[in-house]
């Protein structure tokens, strides 16, 4: 039978998603593009704002337009909020919270033999196990995704996560290291990090940075990449024992929401502007050019022009490469939800256009001053770009390159030094060294 896969949202459900359709592979299932026709569709879902619960009611609608008589899967955080609003919506077959992932094959077949719909979400108010994953292989040719930790303690006010994935809870220390070294022998050489909340791994006595030495120490491995990170993980100590492993990629998400000190503690953010920039400073000392990416929310509840322009200054200052721009989105049951003074949709919007200009200054301000520099490139596809051919691949950083084929062999899965020569929009064009 043939299934096709849709992921929303994070890494976590990316990796999620990988181990699901790993499943399905081992059981002989044919896995096809999800535009494509398929006996079944296996949708994970995000709610993390409402532009992505639409995004999942659509995807989740749209295989039956296809295949009328196709299996249609609702899995993760989506389907674990929604619960009782899509059990007459008679598009979905099969509704799986965020506790049983991995028994979704298993579901699966079991309403093949029989026929009955079944809603499997379950309450997340109690801490629960950790939901043991494994990935032998990825269908992403160079990087592996590697899911450490589920679940969130920190109750933003802003945010739905927590009552969706739960309070925190790690995966064993051994069990991932085993994993990326099963990785690393089936070629990888590059393995991201990824949690809900990363920065409050623990394993025992093992914490984030121990893990990170664990898995630098693997050898074949090439680069280790973060995700996303909290300012207050950042200490001295954390940045001095991060900057001693050669393989740490020096790209580094720090999650900021606000670049106002009023707005920050309104949203419980644990954490000050000051604290923000004295961590980027530290990180700066142990990491030459690394390079700062970040998600801001404009138009939280009493955010005044003034809150605003601060959060603007705020983003000059640190120099982002890349910073990624949500308008505020009501999450029934947060907090935020019932706070007064909600902010107007079109200043939302024309918050948003202003912020997303000055973020594409700053990337192309980076860029440009990576111009004339040498770097490691991961090469990762092959395509044509304006009748000329390319390979592609990422720096250390996480800045895009494009080097014209004919200056090597092919290089797939393989890291070459290449010199940045110049910018073509925002596409770094190089050449090897």
């Amino acid at each position: 039978m043939k299934v096709a896969f849709h992921t929303l949202g994070c890494k976590v459900n990316q990796y999620e998603t990988e181990y699901i359709k790993q499943n399905f592979i081992k059981a002989n299932y044919e896995i096809v593009d999800f535009e494509d026709f398929a006996d079944i569709y296996i949708v994970n879902t995000c709610t993390v704002t409402n532009m992505a619960d639409k995004k999942s009611r659509q995807m989740i609608n749209r295989p039956k337009k296809i295949n009328q008589d196709a299996v249609v899967v609702a899995i993760g955080c989506y389907a674990q909020r929604e619960d009782g609003k899509l059990d007459d919506n008679l598009d979905i077959d099969l509704i799986i919270g965020n506790t049983k992932k991995n028994h979704v094959l298993e579901v699966v077949e079991d309403f093949l033999k029989n026929h009955v719909r079944n809603y499997l979400v379950e309450s997340m108010d109690q801490t629960q196990d950790y939901e043991t994953m494994w990935l032998a292989d990825v269908s992403e040719n160079v990087r592996a995704y590697i899911k450490v930790q589920d679940g969130c303690n920190q109750f933003c006010a802003y945010c739905i996560i927590p009552y969706v994935r739960g309070r925190i809870r790690s995966r064993p220390y051994l069990d991932i290291i085993s994993e990326v070294e099963q990785l690393v022998e089936h070629g990888f050489k590059e393995v991201v990090l990824t949690g809900i909340h990363l920065a409050s791994y623990q394993d025992e006595s093992n914490m984030l940075i121990d893990l990170i030495e664990g898995i630098h120490a693997i050898c074949g491995l090439e680069r280790v990449r973060l995700g996303s990170l909290e300012p207050n993980l950042i200490t001295d100590e954390f940045a001095s024992r991060l900057g001693k492993m050669s393989k740490i990629c020096a790209h580094f998400h720090l999650s900021l929401q606000s670049g106002c000190d009023i707005t920050l503690e309104a949203m419980n953010r644990k954490y000050t502007t000051a604290m923000y920039m004295e961590r980027v400073n530290l990180l700066r000392q142990y990491f030459k050019t690394p390079a700062f990416t970040t998600d801001i929310i404009v138009g939280f509840p009493d955010e005044s022009d003034d809150d605003f322009a601060k959060t603007v200054s705020f983003v000059k200052s640190i120099g982002f490469l890349d910073v990624h721009v949500f308008k505020y989105s009501i999450r029934e049951g947060t907090k935020a939800a019932s706070m007064t003074n909600q902010i107007d949709g079109m200043i939302k919007d024309q918050r948003s256009k202003a912020l997303i200009r000055i973020g594409k200054i700053g990337h192309e301000a980076y860029l440009t001053g990576m111009v004339g520099k040498i770097y490691k490139v991961l090469i990762e596809e092959h395509i044509e770009y304006e009748d000329q051919d390319y390979y592609i691949g990422h720096t250390e950083n996480y800045v895009k390159f494009y080097i014209k084929t004919y200056e090597f062999t092919s290089k797939i899965n393989k890291i070459i030094l290449a010199k940045a020569l110049y910018l073509i929009e925002d596409i770094m064009v190089g050449a090897v060294v």
